[in-house]
């Protein structure tokens, strides 16, 4: 087993209204094939900064100042936007902490879940609508082809989470990335 991902002396900074805020300083980690790593640290230490540095969707007063994130032999640093979308989803796969923030309200659930299935593989529509429904019943979710028209405001916090669960493991990741 080799390694997936290594990401050596990642530096990320913040830009605020008071300067620039030091948020992740000289990360070291790696990853190899089969392993499951756990990165834990005091709410505030830069767990969610760093993986979203990680996957390149920092928020726009964010920037990877120094360091790498090598997967597969390439440095997703030096990766354009475009690069970067082909990644996400299909070979690296991120849970979000907070599910009604990740989940778009205007969009029903197997809208959402579609999207993304048909977004990072080749399935047609009807392959991505039984996906979708497989994915929601891998993670317990009652009635899925009922839950596939539902949007999310009808779903408890915890049954939005499973939703963002399925949506990160439906289509195969290389890497799951779990924030909390």
């Amino acid at each position: 087993m080799g390694k997936i991902l290594e990401v050596k002396n990642l530096t990320v900074h913040i830009k605020t209204h008071k300067g620039v805020v030091q948020a992740v300083r000289g990360v070291d980690f790696y990853l190899n094939e089969q392993e499951t790593l756990a990165v834990v640290g005091e709410s505030g230490s830069g767990k969610s900064i760093t993986m979203k540095g990680v996957m390149g969707i920092l928020p726009k007063n964010g920037k990877v100042v120094e360091g790498s994130v090598m997967f597969q032999g390439n440095d997703l640093t030096k990766y354009s936007e475009r690069q970067m979308q082909q990644v996400r989803g299909s070979k690296i796969a991120m849970i979000f902490q907070d599910p009604m923030t990740s989940l778009n309200p205007t969009y029903t659930i197997g809208h959402q879940l579609m999207e993304a299935i048909t977004l990072h593989t080749n399935r047609s529509r009807r392959q991505a609508w039984d996906r979708a429904v497989e994915m929601l019943r891998l993670v317990n979710v009652n009635e899925p082809e009922k839950r596939m028209k539902q949007y999310p405001y009808e779903f408890s916090g915890g049954m939005r989470q499973r939703v963002m669960i399925a949506m990160a493991l439906a289509c195969e990741p290389d890497i799951l990335i779990a924030d909390e």
